[in-house]
């Protein structure tokens, strides 16, 4: 549900997070993330203390406030000839498109009616001063648990593109996900000619059995998780698949018109290969910053990752349809879903009291890169620019406060007493960055840090280069046991940061999307084997980089991010391919930066003062903004 207000002049107030004490978070047992609470009496609710919905104004011309309802439900989905009861927002699959404009205000009101705990993620919202609303349980929220609601509150600063929504908590994103779309302020165009029509096209992966099933046995026995049956495309598996010919989407286009195509990747696991055979696509976004156009008939697009496109249409009805397919893109060693999504683009035809069916014409089928093209994708990856205009800088760190030289890779903990594993010699896969797997705390670290009661919850002490010093690259070493722990390291706000993100080839070298919430990076440099700290820093673009929130690190490479740390609150950076069970958010590589202001400021009504609390993680590697 979606209603809209027209704003008049009125006062703004940022929300104010209300809690009961003392602060704790219901911790649910990890199977299906359904079950009691453990051993925990004391819990806690996040809501925002605001005006009534419809009383609340902003200044004129500052943008409107817009409403939306999701609710949390159950409902019965059919693919692949396969019907299953899967949570849902609002019963669709994927969920409803949330539509703004920049500067306005959204307030989302999630209601879960359904036994699994919720939280939902607004995927590169930079959040600016309302960190409570980002949405990743146990780091900025508790989850929403079964019968509450929670109201996210937030407006969107200077950001205008392509972005998407999604649960962030066990695997419910499977399901629970769909598009954001940020338009212009009004009489604002695009840098590129305006599109006749606008269409999302989000990725997902479909699972014949249940999704949380699936990840509660990955992480009890530490082998890898079951993968998927198929890719959608808007929801469906296209005609591809074993039963899924009227399970396809098509798309109808005019002769000589251009569409803008949003472009989402969604899918829990993979970097996708997308092409539409016989037209040439024009990348003019990536992740809602614009691009420096350039033509590609083929494009790779992490999870998590968005990027728009200009489709010219041919000048005239061409007699034929054509295929829009993709697939993986896969570098590692672990399983994959070997398979290919598809839709299909048709043309209105030229006469419409005798169009001609569209089952007689000849299908034409784009031709994707290997499964394993590396030079692919490093090839398409360098192309994009960011668009360094007058209008739309590219404002890059020219100098650097802070680096962090971090190795991202899996690694192995010790089976449980009286479990069987299937990990490497019979122990538990973990990922872990700088060698420490994330533990997960049982209170939102956003919430200790805004109580001052962040003792015992996590510690300041996360490497920022690896404690053994190794061949990241080359053979690994013997002994492949990870640390687990939930630790921060310590910035001044504002302070300019420089990341290196290191593959190794510990139990096998691939590529690592990750994802750093309430900030956009600079992807100043990449390359392949062992970062040189010595010559690669010279090759590096200062200039028009690409700016992004998601990021693919390289199989047996590296990639060279810089930011501001100017953005307080609780923010992190997370790998979004788990290909092994500790990848996803449960036990894996927390590390957190506290960004401190030599210079306090006057506490927001959002933070505890203007330090901040930021988690990176791979597959959890956090970040904190902190006092």
């Amino acid at each position: 549900m979606h209603h809209l207000v027209k704003q008049t002049p009125f006062l703004l107030y940022a929300p104010l997070p209300i809690y009961t004490n003392p602060i704790r978070c219901f911790l649910m047992k990890t199977e299906g993330n359904r079950g009691k609470k453990m051993a925990t009496s004391h819990f806690s609710f996040l809501v925002f203390a605001a005006l009534p919905l419809l009383w609340f104004a902003v200044a004129e011309g500052a943008g409107v406030t817009r409403h939306y309802t999701f609710d949390i439900k159950l409902q019965n989905v059919t693919r692949l000839c396969h019907t299953k009861s899967m949570v849902t927002v609002n019963g669709l699959f994927p969920g409803p498109r949330v539509e703004a404009r920049e500067g306005d205000r959204l307030l989302i009101k999630v209601v879960n009616h359904v036994p699994n705990n919720i939280s939902i993620h607004w995927h590169g919202i930079r959040q600016l001063q309302s960190g409570w609303a980002d949405g990743p349980a146990y780091i900025t929220q508790c989850p929403i648990q079964t019968g509450q609601s929670y109201v996210y509150n937030y407006t969107i600063i200077g950001q205008r593109g392509t972005l998407f929504w999604h649960a962030h908590i066990s695997w419910l994103r499977s399901t629970v996900y769909g598009p954001l779309i940020i338009l212009p302020q009004p009489n604002v165009s695009y840098p590129f000619v305006k599109p006749y029509k606008e269409v999302p096209i989000i990725f997902g992966e479909w699972f014949n059995a249940d999704t949380e099933a699936i990840i509660s046995q990955a992480l009890k026995t530490g082998g890898g998780p079951n993968v998927s049956e198929a890719y959608t495309l808007n929801g469906l598996p296209g005609p591809l698949y074993n039963c899924s010919a009227k399970d396809t989407f098509n798309l109808r286009v005019k002769p000589g018109k251009t569409y803008l195509l949003r472009l989402i990747n969604a899918a829990l696991n993979d970097e996708l290969f997308f092409s539409i055979a016989n037209h040439t696509l024009t990348i003019v976004e990536a992740d809602a910053i614009y691009v420096k156009p350039f033509e590609t008939n083929i494009l790779l697009i992490t999870p998590g990752q968005t990027t728009n496109v200009l489709l010219k249409a041919k000048p005239f009805f061409p007699s034929a349809t054509f295929l829009m397919m993709a697939r993986p893109y896969a570098t590692g060693q672990g399983t994959f879903d070997n398979s290919t999504v598809a839709g299909i683009l048709e043309y209105e035809s030229p006469s419409l009291h005798s169009p001609e069916p569209t089952k007689k014409l000849p299908l034409f089928k784009p031709t994707l890169p290997a499964l394993n093209d590396t030079s692919f994708a490093t090839n398409f990856t360098n192309k994009l620019k960011s668009l360094a205009s007058a209008q739309y800088p590219a404002n890059v760190p020219q100098k650097v406060d802070k680096r962090f030289f971090l190795t991202i890779g899996l690694g192995t903990n010790p089976c449980d007493q009286n479990q069987t594993c299937q990990g490497p010699n019979g122990t538990k896969f973990a990922a872990s960055v700088n060698n420490i797997s994330f533990i997960q705390p049982t209170t939102a670290l956003l919430q200790s840090h805004f109580f001052g009661r962040s003792n015992g919850v996590y510690s300041p002490y996360f490497p920022f280069n690896p404690t053994h010093w190794f061949n990241y690259t080359g053979n690994p070493p013997n002994n492949t046991m990870v640390g687990n722990g939930t630790e921060v390291l310590v910035l001044n706000f504002n302070t300019s940061v420089e990341v290196i993100l290191q593959d190794t080839s510990i139990l096998g070298a691939e590529s690592h999307p990750l994802h750093l919430h309430g900030f956009n990076f600079f992807i100043v440099g990449q390359g392949f084997g062992n970062f040189d700290p010595n010559n690669d820093p010279k090759k590096f673009n200062l200039v028009d980089p690409v700016e992004r929130n998601t990021v693919g690190v390289p199989s047996g490479g590296w990639v060279a991010l810089r930011f501001l740390a100017d953005n307080p609150g609780k923010n992190m950076v997370h790998a979004l391919s788990p290909r092994s069970p500790h990848e996803l958010g449960i036990e894996n590589g927390l590390a957190c930066f506290r960004w401190k202001d030599s210079k306090p400021k006057a506490a927001s009504s959002t933070v505890r003062s203007s330090q901040m609390l930021m988690t990176f993680y791979y597959p959890l590697f956090a970040v904190i903004f902190d006092t």
